[in-house]
């Protein structure tokens, strides 16, 4: 079929800005300081003040940042942590790295996200953290995990791994926290040329303590007073991204037209959609819908030539890694439902609005059918 409408598309972005990109890179290859050095400096300076933390420390992955972000805090064997079932596998995998265990409270059904309230009841004398996820673009409701965290003495790491330029009331993600992960994965808002990620911080110690662990623990050259990790992110892709941090805001903003669009489009079907709440600034790495007949949607979609995917079909207490978690099916029933029903929708800052037109007509009619 012609006129395919794909569910993303990084060739477009990636042609608008690749004089600059050409030049980050050669810029790399010239000076050759390919692992660590300026580039990498730069970005960290860059990136922490975009997100209004302090400090930052460039790693290679956003499950790294996670994991050492943890680490940077002592979370360890004996400890638990408490975050969400509807996340990506790399949230849970990151407390499990650290010998912790993931403690899994249900959502919200409007947002989807993390319920302070469910927090409360899952705090036990071993809970060392709580991890936040900022599902899809929008913050979690920070002040009373922040109240729950200092009343008990907790520390708060965000996942923002999805969430880069979103905000919540004043502040943007990765300054919400105690400290925060992020991901450079090539798909998301700020996205790479292959992998990457960052933690941020306003506690200068803590990434210190992060960038020192990420190069084999060399606290000073040539000295390893514990285990460390090989979780550097190189030179090139922090050049690059350091380029695509300047336009982050424009391609948040025409993800915020398109959501938009596809809300206003969708309003008054049956299908569960995203909801900006009033405090925060939803930045749409995804839009998911969560339809009760998906089968049909996806066949539908599928059938127009229109790309979809989903995010994510098996909540993590149901995966065979976290069997020994020990919850069967039913033991989170907010967060079940709305992953086993949910569609995510073409979404990248280029998406034409005929495009976003037709993949609501095409719901619009399964919904009218059902």
């Amino acid at each position: 079929m012609s006129n395919k409408i794909p569910f993303i598309d990084l060739q477009q972005g990636t042609r608008k800005i690749r004089s600059e990109i050409d030049e980050a890179v050669s810029r790399v290859i010239d000076n050759t300081a390919f692992v660590l050095g300026p580039e990498l400096e730069a970005f960290e300076s860059d990136f922490a003040a975009y997100c209004g933390a302090g400090h930052c420390a460039g790693v290679n992955s956003g499950t790294a940042a996670l994991h050492l972000a943890l680490l940077c805090y002592g979370i360890g064997p004996g400890d638990e942590v408490i975050t969400v079932p509807n996340t990506f596998i790399a949230t849970a995998e990151a407390i499990a790295m650290t010998g912790a265990k993931p403690v899994l409270v249900d959502v919200r059904e409007d947002t989807a996200l993390i319920d302070a309230e469910r927090i409360a009841g899952a705090i036990t004398p071993r809970t060392k953290a709580i991890m936040p996820v900022h599902l899809f673009g929008q913050p979690c409701d920070m002040d009373p995990i922040m109240d729950l965290a200092k009343k008990h003495g907790l520390v708060v790491i965000e996942d923002a791994c999805q969430a880069h330029g979103s905000s919540y009331k004043s502040g943007r993600a990765g300054a919400l926290g105690h400290a925060a992960g992020f991901s450079f994965y090539p798909s998301k808002n700020l996205g790479a040329c292959g992998e990457g990620g960052a933690i941020t911080s306003s506690d200068p110690k803590i990434v210190e303590r992060a960038k020192a662990l990420r190069h084999h623990a060399q606290f000073e050259r040539n000295v390893h007073r514990e285990i460390g990790y090989n979780y550097r992110l190189e030179s090139l892709q922090a050049a690059i991204l350091r380029v695509k941090l300047r336009h982050l805001d424009e391609w948040n903003d025409m993800r915020r037209a398109i959501a938009k669009r596809y809300i206003d489009n969708l309003q008054g079907t049956r299908y569960w959609l995203p909801r900006e709440t009033p405090d925060r600034r939803h930045v749409y790495h995804l839009f998911p819908i969560v339809a009760s007949n998906k089968a049909r949607v996806t066949k539908a979609l599928t059938g127009a030539g229109i790309g979809w995917s989903e995010h994510y079909p098996v909540p993590v207490h149901l995966h065979p890694a976290f069997a020994y978690l020990g919850k069967g099916e039913g033991s989170y029933p907010v967060a079940e439902r709305f992953m086993r029903g949910l569609v995510s929708l073409p979404m990248f800052p280029e998406l034409s609005p005929e495009d976003v037109d037709r993949v609501s007509e095409v719901l619009r009619e399964v919904d009218r059918s059902s």
